[in-house]
């Protein structure tokens, strides 16, 4: 292993236990002080650390955070094959850490920000696919070797991560990520809706790829955030 991807590895480990602390950290103070973050705020956060993680973090690890992204980043032959699973079992650390900080500092939280369906099984299935498919089609376009694409890249995956969570979280959460929606349900042991974060923003991803070759076609040039 060379110390580039180790660096790498490092970078996907704090880069999601981050995003996950903030971003669930939100839900659970929002709950445990009656409403004073409300959703907005909720929807902001997640948004805001996305932003500044992708700046922080681009040029390191490309800031995926995220196992479906790097999966479907393998899919379009961005991210090499013997990388996926140390990025994947990093992402998934992180957010576990995060829980588990969570959990010692709001012994009290149910779910610790976990998602989980407000409605059908059926209808947080689709809309978490159709959600991590816009995600990434925003991602795939925007992490490109062009100069402007590359100063807002952080905006836009930013925008359409806290545009997605504000519209979105009352129903499905708003995960678009398996290992944000992992973290917390190993903790506090709320597995039983897990399959659909783990599936449905899978599925997202990749379909998002093959959208991407209707429209640009996949000549363009891989970049870093």
């Amino acid at each position: 292993m060379t110390f580039a991807f180790r660096q790498q590895l490092a970078a996907e480990f704090f880069g999601t236990f981050a995003l996950v602390f903030a971003g669930t950290g939100a839900i659970v103070i929002n709950s445990v002080t009656g409403g004073a973050v409300t959703h907005p705020g909720i929807a902001c956060t997640f948004g805001l650390v996305v932003m500044a993680l992708c700046y922080a973090l681009g040029d390191v690890s490309g800031c995926h955070l995220n196992p479906a992204v790097s999966v479907a980043l393998t899919v379009a032959r961005r991210l090499p094959v013997p990388h996926l699973l140390p990025f994947i079992l990093m992402q998934c650390g992180g957010a576990l850490v995060a829980s588990v900080c969570l959990r010692l500092m709001f012994p009290d939280a149910d779910s610790l920000g976990g998602t989980l369906p407000h409605g059908s099984a059926l209808q947080s299935l689709v809309l978490e696919f159709l959600l991590t498919w816009l995600l990434m089609f925003v991602i795939l376009n925007v992490s490109v070797k062009s100069s402007v694409k590359q100063h807002f890249a952080g905006v836009a995956v930013g925008a359409i991560v806290g545009l997605e969570a504000m519209f979105a979280g009352p129903i499905s959460g708003a995960s678009m990520n398996p290992a944000r929606s992992l973290g917390p349900a190993l903790v506090s042991g709320q597995l039983q809706s897990l399959w659909i974060y783990l599936v449905a923003p899978t599925a997202g991803a990749i379909f998002s790829v093959w959208t991407l070759q209707l429209v640009r076609g996949l000549n363009q040039q891989p970049e870093t955030f």
